[in-house]
């Protein structure tokens, strides 16, 4: 059988395990990075036997346009692979270049986030550490929304949120992500320029937040204080106006006093006159 012919069920990738297909610039073979049972279950899917037969890089970008609406390996109850991870497996078995992948990432648009989604995965596999940082790193300002699907359902994620898994998660997608160095062991080893946030520096960041953080608390100082000013100052004037109101209720108590005694002598002269009167009588 010839080389260029493809055979119906693609298994000549998986049966030779690689041995006539180059390693992955990252060293490993590409037809063992995904596990065995993964495998198998992509080359026995009928997304695999029917979409991704007689395949070239250019015809993945049709397949992923038309088919791929999630990101995700295996869900459902049966395992079920995704055609997401049916192409990344294509992917390894095309062993595209870096002109083609660049093609790939540059794609904008709501139409082929899952393009660039598709990539990212694919370069985490296969390419060098300080390569996987370079690549990836700008991707995470992409604020594009992403389905996610596995085995707890269906859940909505990002672009940026789909790299930074690729970079700091050992297993995505169904898939164990060979281990990568820190960046911080890069920066070291000079392979690596240190990264600088879209946010800033962060040192300055925590300084501004101390900043506001302790202009706030000087302001709630002088604003208790105020208030306990306040709250003298009330205290004193209903101090006041209780003086005032015991002193004007006293006094008028007693002229109210004073009054009944002068009518109760008043009623005791009229009433001795009157009995005068009656006794000259």
């Amino acid at each position: 059988m010839g080389s260029d012919t493809h055979r119906a069920d693609e298994r000549r990738f998986l049966d030779e395990r690689g041995s006539s297909a180059a390693l992955a610039p990252n060293g490993l073979n590409p037809a063992t990075i995904m596990e065995k049972a993964v495998r198998e279950r992509i080359v026995e899917s009928y997304f695999w036997k029917e979409q991704c037969f007689g395949v070239n890089e250019a015809d993945i970008v049709d397949r992923v346009v038309d088919h791929v609406s999630f990101v995700g390996g295996t869900h459902g109850a049966n395992q079920k692979p995704s055609p997401f991870l049916c192409l990344a497996f294509k992917l390894l078995q095309l062993a595209p270049d870096d002109a083609v992948l660049d093609e790939y990432l540059r794609y904008g648009g709501e139409k082929f986030k899952y393009l660039r989604a598709l990539a990212c995965f694919y370069v985490r596999l296969t390419r060098r550490a300080e390569t996987v940082y370079k690549i990836l790193e700008p991707f995470l300002e992409d604020r594009r929304k992403l389905r996610r699907k596995g085995r707890a359902g269906t859940s909505l994620t990002y672009v940026d949120q789909f790299v930074d898994d690729l970079l700091t998660k050992d297993r995505v997608c169904a898939t164990s992500l060979w281990q990568m160095p820190k960046r911080e062991i890069l920066e070291d080893l000079e392979l690596l320029e240190p990264r600088t946030s879209p946010l800033g520096d962060i040192e300055d960041l925590l300084e501004e937040e101390e900043d506001v953080d302790m202009n706030r608390d000087t302001n709630g100082d002088a604003r208790a204080d105020s208030e306990d000013e306040g709250l003298v100052e009330e205290g004193e004037q209903l101090s006041d106006r209780g003086r005032r109101r015991s002193t004007s209720g006293s006094s008028g108590r007693g002229n109210s006093r004073s009054r009944s005694r002068d009518r109760s002598r008043r009623g005791m002269d009229v009433d001795s006159n009157s009995q005068s009167d009656r006794d000259n009588r």
